[in-house]
This record gives structure tokens, C-alpha cells and sequence, in this order.
């Protein structure tokens, strides 16, 4: 796997940083469900892959203030 692959499961240390969050944000959205979708691969151990990562950025792009990203038809 590549420094780019959009397969590549990152850890919570690395996903963090590639989105430029603490590893505190990233366990807050899980806890509250509105992060990026993750890998449980134990009890202890959460990966995130790139391309879900990248998924997770663009839902959020907005064009201005009053753009709320939900579909209103």
C-alpha cells in the first residue's frame, strides 16, 4: 500500500493528523456518531481508511454561511 492509497486503514494518531484534528476529536465523533465512518478491529484498536476520511471532508463542503448541507427537496 501507498502513502495514497484509498484503502489504507490509518490509526486514530494518523487519521487525526491527516484531518488536522486531535485524536480526542476523532473519539468524541465516534462516541456521538457523526464522524467519519471507522474499522473496529478490537475492543481497543480503531482505524479509519483514507478514502472514508476524504468522504467524511467533502459531506462537509459548504458554497456559504446559510448552506447547511442537507438536501431541502
Amino acid at each position: 500500500m501507498t502513502d495514497h492509497d484509498p484503502a489504507a486503514l490509518l490509526t486514530e494518531a494518523e487519521a487525526a493528523k491527516l484531518l488536522k484534528f486531535t485524536p480526542r476529536f476523532l473519539q468524541a465523533r465516534r462516541v456521538r456518531g457523526d464522524g467519519p465512518a471507522y474499522v473496529s478491529v478490537s475492543s481497543r484498536a480503531v482505524r479509519y481508511r483514507r478514502s472514508d476520511l476524504v468522504a467524511w471532508i467533502e459531506e462537509r463542503v459548504r458554497s456559504s454561511t446559510s448552506d447547511s448541507g442537507k438536501d431541502m427537496s
